[in-house]
């Protein structure tokens, strides 16, 4: 058998066993579904007691929660939204505390992050999925784009692109140069996440890095559509009165399109694994970048960063070789690079099995010292993320 034929018969056999997979994860309808919290979470999530959260529901404010086993109280995420709203009208001086949302009036602008670094394995599609959960746990109005044609993201979301997505499905449909663009809002999609919203990926999103040489070659002969750099940017700002934050999962190289990520981008987060091999890539890295932006800023693309940060990523605090590597990062690019590293935990790979974020799983699904360290780590990193954020809109962390 030729070996493109194998190459494709063995790509049709991995997708119907995927197919199979998602059928008996998310049965019957194949659609993955958030679960629900409980009233300890939900009071967390909102910043109340309890106890007060239970006043709440015995004098009927507000949405109501499920009732189960031994009168225990649990919440979806729509309704924690709900109350929030519900308490924000009630008590209009703390509506900020319940509502976090910029405020466009005060200067907020959108923020959007980009993840990136282009060796495969530094925890990108991790990092940014869960940063994006994050946020729209904490009352964000929250965009997540799938930039890299593997689709990882997508995955976690649900997505099986090559049966779910059709053509112009991926952010390539709002910022290709022909006639078959379509606006970003047609693209975006709901997802069982409230307050996310989400852009998926596949392989459509490659024919950019086809097609931008060939604009580029136009514009050099009048056509000024070739502007590559300010595509994702123009595509953003038609949904920004929408959302507070958008967050970029970027693809593993530094092409047009992750460019055109970055010339779109507020702030920028690089992931690095803290071995010698990948911070010598991300060298490599560092220089194409700075050399492709600065040619990108002389033809007139906008880079002005609210932060940049070097977040790192699969971390074993026991490993002295990564313990090392990370104090020589840190004695480099000191407090760019970010206090709280993601561990390297179990608990990511294992609710990965099931297309799911850590967030999505519950305590249960774990050993309880594993669960609590992923989490520990994961919050203080989001935290110290969502800090930046707010310090670029000229509010206290």
């Amino acid at each position: 058998m030729a070996t493109d034929r194998a190459i494709a018969r063995d790509a049709e056999m991995l997708s119907a066993q995927l197919q199979a997979m998602r059928d008996r994860l998310f049965s019957p309808t194949s659609k993955k579904a958030l679960r629900k919290f409980s009233s300890g979470e939900a009071a967390r999530l909102i910043g109340v007691t309890d106890g007060y959260l239970r006043q709440l529901s015995i004098a009927g404010e507000g949405p109501q929660p499920e009732t189960g086993a031994g009168g225990r109280r649990y919440y979806a995420l729509d309704d924690i939204n709900g109350l929030r709203r519900h308490l924000a009208e009630q008590n209009p001086t703390k509506a900020r505390h319940y509502l976090p949302r910029r405020d466009a009036a005060r200067g907020e602008h959108m923020q959007v992050i980009a993840v990136t670094n282009f060796k495969g394995g530094s925890g990108k599609t991790t990092t940014s999925t869960h940063l994006a959960q994050h946020l729209a746990l904490a009352g964000y109005r929250v965009l997540a784009i799938d930039l890299d044609p593997q689709a990882s993201m997508s995955a976690l979301f649900g997505y099986q692109p090559e049966l779910d997505l059709n053509g112009n499905d991926t952010l390539y449909g709002a910022i290709r140069y022909d006639e078959e663009r379509r606006p970003l809002s047609d693209i975006i999609r709901r997802t069982y996440f409230d307050g996310l919203d989400f852009v998926p990926g596949n392989l459509e999103l490659q024919e950019f890095e086809h097609t931008t040489p060939q604009m580029l070659a136009a514009r050099q002969a009048g056509d000024s559509k070739a502007m590559f750099f300010a595509r994702v940017q123009e595509a953003l700002r038609t949904v920004a009165d929408d959302y507070d934050i958008v967050v970029m999962d970027c693809p593993p190289q530094l092409g047009f399109l992750t460019l055109s990520a970055l010339c779109a981008a507020t702030s920028v987060l690089v992931t690095i694994h803290p071995q010698m091999l990948d911070v010598a890539s991300m060298s490599q890295f560092l220089f194409m970048t700075a050399d492709l932006l600065s040619v990108v800023r002389e033809a007139g693309g906008e880079l002005n960063f609210d932060f940049m940060r070097y977040l790192i990523t699969r971390y074993e605090p026991n490993d002295g070789p990564q313990t090392q590597i990370v104090g020589f990062l840190r004695s480099l690019f000191g407090d760019r690079v970010l206090t709280a590293p993601l561990v390297k935990s179990t608990a990511f790979s294992d609710a990965g099995l099931t297309k799911q974020t850590l967030y999505e799983v519950s305590r249960e699904s774990f050993s309880r010292a594993t669960y609590d360290r992923a989490m520990e780590s994961l919050t203080a990193v989001n935290g110290e993320i969502e800090g930046l954020m707010l310090k670029a809109w000229n509010r206290a962390a």
